[in-house]
C-alpha cells in the first residue's frame, strides 16, 4: 500500500476530489495547510507573502494503482494549458501498516 501526499491550489481541490471519486477514489483526508515552494513565496510591490494557503489531500492506494491516482490528481490540479508555479506537487510513501479502529482490524 502507498500513501499519497498531494498538495494542491484550494481552488482546485473540488475538480481534483470529484476527479479522484470519480476514478474511484472515495477514501480521501483534506487538510487546509500553509507554505511556500522554492520560490519562496509571491512578492507582490514591497510586501512578500511567504506562507500561501494550499489543500493537502491525503489517500491511500494499492501499489498498482499509483501511476493511475498521481495522474488523475495531476490532470485535475495543473492550471491550464502548462501548468504554473504554485499548482502543487505530489508525495508517494510506502504504508507498513494500517488498522480500522471501530473494528479493531489490521487493513494491510
Amino acid at each position: 500500500m502507498l500513501m499519497i501526499r498531494a498538495i494542491i491550489r484550494p481552488e482546485k481541490s473540488s475538480k481534483v476530489l470529484k476527479a479522484l471519486f470519480e476514478a474511484g477514489y472515495i477514501a480521501v483526508t483534506k487538510i487546509p495547510v500553509v507554505g511556500r515552494g522554492k520560490q519562496r513565496g509571491i512578492k507582490i510591490g514591497d510586501v512578500t507573502y511567504d506562507e500561501l494557503p494550499k489543500e493537502m489531500l491525503i489517500m491511500v492506494i494499492k501499489d498498482e494503482d499509483k501511476d493511475f491516482a498521481i495522474s488523475t490528481i495531476m490532470e485535475a490540479a495543473r492550471s491550464e494549458p502548462k501548468g504554473a508555479f504554485g499548482d502543487g506537487k505530489i508525495f508517494v510513501t510506502s504504508v507498513e501498516e494500517a488498522y480500522t479502529i471501530s473494528r479493531g482490524t489490521k487493513e494491510l
